[in-house]
């Protein structure tokens, strides 16, 4: 996978072991477009995988970044392609259920990508939306595939964008 924009345009990084579905290098383009700029904004990416959307934003001009990602076998993967970032990205390797109840800071932007077998997405959404995580404007964008049905309300969230990308889309909501 390479990253897609910023200063780390063009760089490689690796794909962990296991499981993994990465984004593809269009839906990553298109996401952070939308975005705009975010250069001095905070950034989490919720089950990050091999990184690269923790480094898309890196790469942007983000700064406190936080990556969480529950399966071990990624951990070495993670770290490794993380060490390229202009700045630090904290890496938490826990269940996302278990980051979220615990939070204690807020980000401009969360960014989730769950695995698509994962049930508990709107649920989690709704957690995290209640949480110490969200700020007044934070952004949360979730990553979903077309099957997965947008649940029509999600308390303090207002939806402000769906994109489309092959057999998944994007939906990005604001904080009320």
């Amino acid at each position: 996978m390479r990253i897609t924009g910023g200063s780390l345009r063009g760089r490689m990084v690796a794909v962990p072991p296991g499981i993994i579905r990465p984004s593809m290098d269009k839906m990553r383009e298109s996401v952070f477009a939308c975005l705009g700029d975010i250069a001095g904004l905070s950034f989490l990416d919720i089950f990050s995988g091999s990184g690269i959307i923790a480094l898309e934003a890196a790469s942007r001009g983000a700064i406190d970044i936080e990556a969480v990602e529950q399966d071990k076998q990624k951990r070495k993967i993670l770290i490794e392609n993380v060490s390229i970032s202009p700045c630090r990205i904290n890496c938490h390797f826990i269940p996302a259920e278990v980051y979220v109840k615990r939070a204690k800071k807020s980000f401009d932007i969360i960014f989730l990508d769950p695995p698509y077998p994962y049930r508990f997405k709107w649920e989690l959404t709704e957690k995290i939306a209640a949480s110490f995580l969200v700020k007044s404007e934070t952004r949360i964008l979730i990553h979903r595939p077309r099957e997965d049905n947008l649940k029509t309300e999600i308390p303090n969230l207002r939806k402000t964008d769906t994109r489309e990308f092959g057999r998944s889309f994007v939906d990005f909501f604001v904080s009320i």
